[in-house]
């Protein structure tokens, strides 16, 4: 074999050649490309939680629908009808009339008594619309 020695051979050229003055201002723009703010990455599980969280509204409006009408149903006092609390009163109380006598004052008898201004009409629309008229006619 031959000897082969590398500083007498012919240097192969490269196929890659640099501007000039390429490597006086190389550490510039190098800091510059560096200093520029990568945007920020947005992941996307953060998606599906948002996600979970509109579902999870839903289904706790959907659960207080029921609770908030029901809360509005309820009757109160002054939404009773008189048949109503006269027939609790007669059936499931053990109070009576004379009881109930008893228990007035001078004002409410007083205000019992005063007279109160009815028309015919109005007094005639009472009877027909009032269907046990034989048990306000026994009392």
């Amino acid at each position: 074999m031959k000897e082969f020695k590398l500083e007498n051979s012919d240097k192969i050229k490269t196929g890659f050649s640099t501007p000039e003055n390429y490597f006086d201002n190389f550490s510039e723009q190098l800091t510059q490309r560096l200093n520029i703010p990568a945007p920020k990455v947005i992941p996307f599980y953060k998606k599906r939680t948002t996600a979970y969280m509109i579902v999870a509204a839903i289904f706790v409006i959907a659960l207080m629908i029921p609770i908030l009408n029901t809360s509005s149903a309820v009757t109160t006092n002054q939404e009773l009808d008189e048949t109503s609390l006269e027939n609790y009163l007669s059936y499931q109380t053990n109070v009576n009339q004379y009881d109930l006598i008893n228990i007035l004052d001078d004002s409410d008898i007083n205000q019992i008594n005063s007279p109160i201004a009815l028309e015919d009409k109005t007094i005639e629309d009472m009877l027909v619309d009032n269907a046990n008229l034989e048990h306000l006619i026994i009392e």
